[in-house]
C-alpha cells in the first residue's frame, strides 16, 4: 500500500532526499505531499521544489510562541491526507494530537534512551558518545511523543565505535545507517506491520 507523508525539517533535507531517492528506486511506497521548513533558508525545501513536491516555509521566528507556531504548522499538514508525518532533520518539539498518536516518526543518532534529549542533536550526540567512552552506539526509529526522544522505539541497530573515531568519522557510519534505517521503518508502516502496544513496537 502506498501512504502519503508529510516532511518537517530544518536544515539541509539529506534525509527528504533519501526518501525521494528510495521512492524513485521503487523501495519504498510513498508520496510525499508536502515539505515544511522552520527556516526559510532550509535547503531541503528547494530539493522538495527540485522534485515538484510542495514546499512552504514557516520560519520559527514569525511566531511569537510554540504553540502558536505548532498551531500553524498542523494546519498546513492538514491541508494535505497524510498518513503519516516525518521529521527530518527538525529541529522543533512538535505537538501531537491525538489523531496523529503514533502517526509521526522520527530517526535519532544514538540508542535511545542513550545520548538523547533536549539539546541531544547532531554533532553534540557523537562528541558525548567519544567522551562517555562507550563501545557501541547506532540509530533509533521512534514514533515521536510529546517529549524529546521518548516515544515508542520502532527500530534500532548498533555500530561499534572505534578507537580513532572523531565526531566527523562516527557522524558518517551512523548516518550511513540512518539512511537504511529510516525507510525501513517508514516501509514497515506502510505495510501495516507496526503493532503499538503500550512503550512496545511489534513488527509483524
Amino acid at each position: 500500500m502506498t501512504i502519503n507523508i508529510a516532511v518537517l525539517l530544518s536544515g539541509g533535507g539529506t534525509t527528504l532526499q533519501n526518501l525521494i531517492d528510495r521512492r524513485a528506486a521503487g523501495d519504498l511506497d510513498i508520496n510525499i505531499l508536502c515539505v515544511i521548513g522552520s527556516r526559510a533558508d532550509a535547503y531541503g525545501l528547494e530539493r522538495a521544489r527540485n522534485h515538484h513536491i510542495p514546499a512552504v516555509a514557516l520560519p520559527r521566528r514569525d511566531f511569537p510562541s510554540l504553540s502558536e507556531y505548532n498551531a500553524a504548522v498542523w494546519r498546513e499538514i492538514r491541508r494535505y491526507d497524510a498518513d503519516l508525518v516525518i521529521l527530518a532533520g527538525y529541529m522543533l518539539m512538535l505537538d501531537v494530537p491525538a489523531d496523529f498518536a503514533n502517526r509521526i516518526m522520527n530517526v535519532h543518532p544514538a540508542l535511545i534512551p542513550a545520548f538523547c534529549g533536549h539539546k541531544m542533536y547532531g554533532r553534540h550526540v557523537h562528541e558525548a558518545v567519544l567522551e562517555y567512552g562507550v563501545k557501541v552506539t547506532g540509530a533509533t526509529v521512534h514514533f515521536v511523543d510529546d517529549k524529546y526522544d521518548h516515544g515508542p522505539i520502532i527500530l534500532q541497530e548498533a555500530i561499534p565505535v572505534l578507537p580513532d573515531d572523531t565526531p566527523d568519522t562516527l557522524a558518517d557510519r551512523v548516518q550511513a545507517l540512518e539512511r537504511e534505517l529510516y525507510p525501513k521503518a517508514i516501509q514497515l508502516f506502510a505495510e501495516g506491520r507496526l503493532i503499538v502496544e503500550g512503550r512496545k513496537v511489534r513488527v509483524l
